[in-house]
């Protein structure tokens, strides 16, 4: 079971970055381990070659959005890992047919027993119309995967 703090769910006056706030009643540890492993990542976010080691460069693949050019294939590279508080990677189309190069942060921070997780994607350009047409699409994804498939994983998780 997962709850929400609406007042900071995103703030869709900042185009250059989505944030999604959640509160989860799990653990830092089991949240954790469901950003990390590659088989559980799968599961609520995209089948992908994921190690928790800075400078591993993985890729993800998803569906991809004809409207912005979005291949589908994600390529991104671990920038920091700091078990069991902060993972951030980058976030980049794998082909180039979407310009976006952004940066995810997932920061964990422990609330009462359970875990609250900021995310954060950023480097948007306010200018660029695609850019700005994916991060609408994406914050609209991240509220899907973060509030209800993550949290199903982390519900179903021993």
């Amino acid at each position: 079971m997962t709850s929400t703090d609406p007042a900071t769910q995103s703030n869709d006056e900042d185009l250059t970055t989505i944030v999604v706030d959640q509160f989860y009643p799990h653990p830092p540890e089991r949240v954790w381990r469901a950003l990390t492993t590659p088989e559980l990542l799968a599961q609520w976010l995209m089948p992908n070659d994921f190690r928790a080691e800075v400078g591993h460069r993985f890729t993800m693949r998803g569906r991809p959005v004809e409207a912005t050019g979005f291949s589908g294939v994600v390529a991104s590279t671990v920038l920091a890992v700091e078990a069991p508080r902060l993972l951030r990677i980058s976030w980049a189309d794998a082909e180039g047919g979407n310009a976006m190069q952004t940066t995810v942060t997932w920061t964990l921070q422990a609330e009462g027993a359970g875990t609250r997780v900021l995310l954060e994607q950023a480097g948007f350009d306010a200018d660029d119309a695609v850019d700005q047409l994916s991060r609408r699409i994406m914050t609209g994804g991240w509220r899907s995967m973060i509030l209800a498939r993550l949290g199903e994983i982390l519900d179903d998780a021993a």
